[in-house]
């Protein structure tokens, strides 16, 4: 049915959202794509679940701690990674992503196993898998309206730290010129960290809420989110954060009606095709501009 498709397609659009945005503000500001950021998503479910099996901690608190370890462990990720090759050719910093992905992910198969684990069921409200509303044959979950709820909240909590704080203008500053804005006093290392910082936390979230909605996390999970959510970022126009979103949310909504009405074997096929085509017609994606760069 069409409109359970779209519902469904919103709710993976909304997770992949949170993960653009990641991608979205550490271009934005040092330009630089992130590939571990998908790692950072796999993390936060591992974290939670982790809280929940081994500390008894209710859903809630464990969700908050995860969101907090996984910021941490994205600005540890800049200041070891990243920082030593702010100067460096633009491949270094590049290749190290890619490499600190992998690193990442046989970390977490040391940690946790490689093999697929459930997430711990018995920790989550009794309601989140009943059925909070019922029309023209669609159902909708307690735990669908959560997902959305939650994420319209940081999405709009993300846009207020952007546009309403001095951290945030000072984000938009370094995305316009970042020699300028440490001329201008602003303290470039710490705001770098700080952007690493919210966009783990949000990476987190969508780990949690990805791992809750299917019942699953695995050490893997992270690769094909991330190039799902990156693709996103393109789509919207990378280093734009209302681009990423709404590059999610068509991106979701694609693969949804993808799976539904072609076959759910083509699904992660959505998301390359989507690339490819946004590199093809628009490379600027939805909201990008295209900016000349000096000689």
């Amino acid at each position: 049915m069409l409109e359970q498709q779209l519902i469904n397609g919103l709710t993976l659009g909304v997770i992949y959202a949170l993960i653009a945005v990641g991608y979205s503000m550490v271009y934005g500001v040092i330009e630089l794509i992130n590939f571990a950021h998908g790692e950072i998503y796999m993390f936060g479910a591992f974290f939670c679940a982790t809280f929940i099996t081994a500390f008894g901690l209710p859903f809630f608190p464990a969700m908050a701690l995860a969101m907090i370890c996984c910021a941490c462990l994205g600005v540890l990720l800049d200041i070891f990674a990243y920082r030593p090759l702010r100067r460096a050719p633009r491949l270094a910093p590049l290749i190290t992503a890619i490499g600190m992905s992998i690193f990442l992910q046989n970390l977490a198969m040391i940690v946790w196993g490689s093999r697929p684990k459930p997430f711990p069921q018995e920790a989550l409200p009794a309601f989140f898998h009943e059925t909070a509303l019922t029309f023209s044959g669609v159902q909708l979950s307690w735990l669908q309206l959560f997902i959305f709820s939650l994420t319209i909240v940081l999405m709009i909590g993300l846009n207020l730290v952007i546009t309403r704080t001095k951290t945030g203008t000072a984000m938009r500053a370094l995305a316009q010129n970042q020699r300028a804005a440490a001329l201008m006093g602003i303290n470039v290392n710490r705001i770098i960290s700080f952007t690493f910082m919210i966009g783990s936390s949000l990476g987190a979230v969508a780990g949690i809420l990805v791992s809750v909605f299917y019942n699953t996390m695995y050490p893997t999970m992270g690769y094909n989110a991330g190039v799902k959510a990156f693709a996103a970022a393109v789509l919207g126009g990378i280093g734009s954060v209302p681009g990423a979103m709404l590059g999610g949310i068509v991106l979701g909504v694609a693969e949804a009606l993808g799976a539904g009405y072609v076959s759910s074997l083509y699904r992660d096929g959505v998301a390359y095709a989507v690339l490819i085509a946004v590199i093809l017609f628009r490379p600027t994606g939805l909201f990008g501009k295209a900016v000349r760069q000096k000689a």
